[in-house]
């Protein structure tokens, strides 16, 4: 029993980090759209590539 219980919490691991991953991969895509289309990108995806938005609207987007 103690196999399979490692096994479903190693499983657990796994899809929190690939989701997580994911989350990260797409909050940059968003984050980079917004940016070579000259606007400020989504608070949402600002916080999860961890800048913080008020930051953010320091940079200038030339």
């Amino acid at each position: 029993m103690k196999a399979k219980k490692m096994s479903v919490l190693t499983g657990a691991i796994r899809m929190g980090f690939l989701g997580r991953a994911i989350a990260v991969f797409s909050a940059a895509n968003a984050a980079a759209a917004a940016v070579e289309a000259h606007r400020t990108p989504n608070r949402h995806d600002l916080r999860a590539l961890g800048i913080k938005p008020e930051d953010f609207s320091k940079v200038r987007l030339g």
